[in-house]
């Protein structure tokens, strides 16, 4: 750290002693840069009122219900029980500690107020927010003057089926307690409301963890759609034209969309005609603790000339690792004179789910912006990629019956591309021509409505009667104990027409 860094940040963030290396944290010292570009005051806070909180999401339904029990348990201890959503705001606080919500309310920690870095500087929740893992910020640690009385324990919240960061919970007490135990019963109160969510959603499945990853992009294996490019819709290739122009002419490139739409992929083959003879690298954002070794991995490829790199996913970094990318990236472009017109030596391109979940530092380098659309949205795709799907797993043409291309392209798709590639990978794994009886029984049924587990099971269990070979309704419904009518009627309501 400087001499002029220092000179910017609280003098308790630094050691006493002449020459001495900060006592602060490196994801502490981040945090209090970045609350020092915010321009939060180092005296006082002065959160933003944030208006009617909502209280109607499945996140907010489960953490009240945990931390109300919590608060049970602890209604005697000097703690305060928050729930914040994704920006920081407040939306419950739970404490029997009068004393302790008064002075609470004197600093606006309190329901309808925004907390986050943007707003209050260095605290437990804005941190545990601003880089996506558990945070205790001590007294001192604090930003602001007038929070540090205070020691505050916060966990992110993440929705368990798609990743989505829905929030924190956040537990304050005074400076002067202990605060051994805060982060441990944060960590479980948040570990309790996402298994809580995770059981009420429904029959969904839990999302897989964020493994991180770097690879080196080959033309055949890792491009879906690679070798379907003429038959394509005309949004991808509208898109697609976007990114290729953006990137010949060495601007940075973020693909914004759902998950698993297709927008590394649409990067991918945007470099490959932009920068034919630039190698590319797609760097996936890992899960926060393993965010250091991940960067020193391949961070130092920035260096070398023609090199093509795609950062999957940014919008999970933690905020401090989008300030060291930021400066590296940076640091490369202008060692290389520019990047403009044929002096490109790097090209940079990100994924995310929209502009605004870029972290700060890295939103600032983006030039282009290019929407890649949903697979619902471009149903002409879905068959182009279907065959390509097939092919690559059983490295020939595979087939694929009127009905089950009638399955495929009616579905609504919400894991996008990459569950199209699943489903038509394990059915052309076991046929050479698919037909719907090798689809799973969530394509047979479209885009109908959410369904209960008990009628997830019927409709499972009718899907499987239906679909042996010869049967027919009438032998399905003795089978299935029914009579004809009722299963005509659950045919319809499950939407296993193709069936019949």
């Amino acid at each position: 750290m400087t001499p002029s860094e220092e000179a910017r940040l609280p003098h308790r963030a630094v050691a006493s002693a002449p020459g001495q290396a900060p006592t602060a944290s490196r994801r502490l010292l981040a945090s209090w840069r970045r609350s020092e570009e915010y321009g939060v005051s180092l005296e006082n806070v002065e959160p933003v009122w944030g208006g009617t909180v909502v209280t109607d999401s499945l996140f907010v339904e489960c953490g009240h219900e945990v931390l109300t029990g919590l608060h049970r348990t602890l209604a005697s201890e000097p703690l305060s029980l928050m729930l914040t959503d994704a920006d920081g705001l407040v939306l419950n606080r739970f404490s029997g500690d009068t004393s302790l919500l008064r002075a609470l309310d004197a600093v606006h920690l309190a329901p309808g107020f925004a907390f986050s870095e943007r707003e209050a500087g260095t605290n437990g929740l804005g941190l545990a927010l601003a880089d996506r893992t558990p945070s205790l910020v001590r007294a001192e640690e604090h930003y602001s003057a007038s929070l540090c009385t205070y020691t505050c324990a916060a966990v992110p919240v993440l929705d368990p089926t798609t990743g989505r960061l829905e929030g924190s919970v956040n537990i304050t007490t005074w400076a002067r307690s202990s605060a051994g135990l805060l982060l441990a019963l944060a960590e479980s109160a948040a570990s309790t409301t996402s298994a809580l969510m995770l059981a009420r959603s429904r029959g969904r499945t839990p999302r897989t963890p964020p493994r991180g990853g770097v690879f080196r992009m080959q033309r055949a294996r890792l491009e879906p759609g690679a070798g379907t490019l003429d038959a394509m819709s005309a949004r991808w290739t509208d898109a697609l034209g976007r990114a290729t122009d953006a990137l010949a002419a060495g601007r940075v490139v973020a693909a914004v969309g759902e998950p698993g739409s297709g927008r590394a992929t649409l990067l991918a083959q945007a470099l490959r005609r932009a920068h034919p003879r630039f190698r590319i690298l797609s760097a996936a954002a890992p899960a926060p603790e393993d965010v250091e070794g991940w960067l020193s991995l391949w961070t130092p490829e920035l260096a070398k000339p023609e090199t093509a790199v795609i950062v999957e996913g940014v919008y999970i970094l933690p905020a401090w690792a989008a300030q060291e990318l930021h400066t590296r990236a940076v640091a490369v472009r202008r060692s290389a004179g520019g990047a403009e017109g044929h002096g490109v030596r790097l090209a940079w391109a990100v994924t995310a789910e929209s502009l605004d979940t870029v972290p700060h530092p890295l939103a600032g380098l983006i030039e282009t912006v290019v929407d890649v659309p949903a697979l619902r949205e471009r149903v002409g795709d879905v068959m182009p990629l279907a065959r390509y799907a097939g092919h690559q797993t059983r490295l020939r043409e595979v087939g694929f019956t009127p009905a089950a291309e009638h399955a495929l392209t009616t579905y609504g798709w919400p894991g996008n591309v990459d569950e199209l590639m699943r489903v038509v990978h394990d059915a052309a794994a076991r046929t050479e021509t698919v037909d719907v009886r090798h689809l799973p029984p969530f394509v047979l049924r479209g885009a109908s409505t959410r369904l209960t587990r008990i009628e997830t099971v019927e409709r499972d269990e009718i899907a499987r009667v239906l679909s042996e070979p010869g049967m027919t309704v009438k032998q399905a419904a003795t089978e299935l104990g029914m009579s004809r009518s009722s299963l005509y009627r659950k045919i319809g309501h499950y939407g296993l027409d193709d069936l019949r």
